[in-house]
Formats: structure tokens, sequence, C-alpha cells
């Protein structure tokens, strides 16, 4: 299948290279970054994602791609789309939800939106999905904040997230969404 490259004003969207595994490593290694996830990532743990997400993306020509900038080619982070099975335990599963993790240091700087407006744009317009939803712990304001810059609205169908035991502080989990109808409404010129 084709490979998407998809870039924007800063940012270059791309497949995986071996180069890569290094720095995904050390951003799944920082606490900081992680907050709100359940754990950080041994290094065997994160090449085991990234293989994962790296041929995800070699089969169907799109997936979690690595953000890069484009003034000097330093891998930022990752951002892009996945899908959740049916028995996720996810509302509204079988769904594709968009997803980024980018590096402490690139904080603030509007990498995030910028990176998920153009990956929403690939799913509307070349994906031609009804929807993208986005998910993350309650707790994760910055999260949620992106969510709302990127045209996300809050579905308020709150869920405890499958994978975390009860009572875990990130348990409970909010979903967010942005229908192809009120996206192209937007971005109608």
């Amino acid at each position: 299948g084709c490979m998407a490259m998809l870039e924007t004003e800063r940012l270059r969207l791309r497949q995986w290279k071996d180069e890569d595994y290094p720095a995904y490593a050390r951003l799944n290694a920082d606490p900081v970054v992680m907050r709100y996830f359940p754990s950080t990532l041994s290094m065997q743990e994160s090449h085991e994602q990234a293989d994962k997400l790296r041929s995800l993306m070699a089969e169907r020509g799109w997936g979690m791609w690595v953000v890069e900038l484009k003034s000097s080619g330093e891998f930022i982070g990752i951002c892009g789309l996945h899908t959740q099975a049916g028995d996720s335990g996810i509302p509204h599963a079988p769904l594709t939800e968009i997803a980024w993790r980018i590096r402490a240091s690139s904080w603030g700087k509007g990498y995030a939106p910028e990176a998920a407006r153009r990956v929403l744009q690939f799913a509307f317009e070349e994906l031609a999905l009804d929807a993208v939803y986005a998910f993350t712990a309650q707790v994760n304001r910055p999260s949620q904040r992106v969510m709302i810059k990127v045209g996300m609205r809050n579905t308020g169908e709150e869920f405890n997230h499958p994978k975390l035991e009860s009572g875990h502080e990130l348990e409970r989990h909010c979903l967010y969404v942005l229908t192809r109808e009120r996206w192209l409404a937007a971005n109608r010129q």
C-alpha cells in the first residue's frame, strides 16, 4: 500500500526508522511525559511498541506517525490514528482514535494541535471516516485542552479504562469526538 507522509508548516509526520527507537524509548521513559499513563516503559517495551506501530503503518499506509521538526529533522514524538476493537471496553467501539505523545522539551509550542489537525484532515479527507474519537484520563487536562483546540467535543460519556485496576487514579476516562460533518463545516473555505 501507499505510505502516507503528512506535512504541516513546521512538522513532518512519517513512517518509523530504526534511528527513532532510542528517541522513542527516551520519550516513554520520561516520568513527566508519562505522568498520565499507568507507568513509564522499559526500553524493551518501548521497542516492542515501536515495532507494532511501525508494522501497522506499513500494512495500512497510516497509523501512529513519527513527528519530526522540518527545520532540524529531530524526532519530537508521535501522533496518529489507532483503531480500537469492538471488545475494547471503550464506548462506541469499534472506533478510530487520534492520539499523540510529544517530548517535554517541545511542549508549549503548539506542536500537538498542529500535528493533530493534519491527522484529522487525513482521517476525514483520505479515509472518509464518519468520526474520530480521543480519550484520556479525566485528570489529564493538558491533553483535553489539545482535544478542544482541534475542535473535538466532550461526549460526556465517562468510562473506566478496562486495563486499569479499580480505584486507580487514572481509571476514569473521558471521551471526546469530532464528526466528519462538524469537521467539514469548520473547514469549508
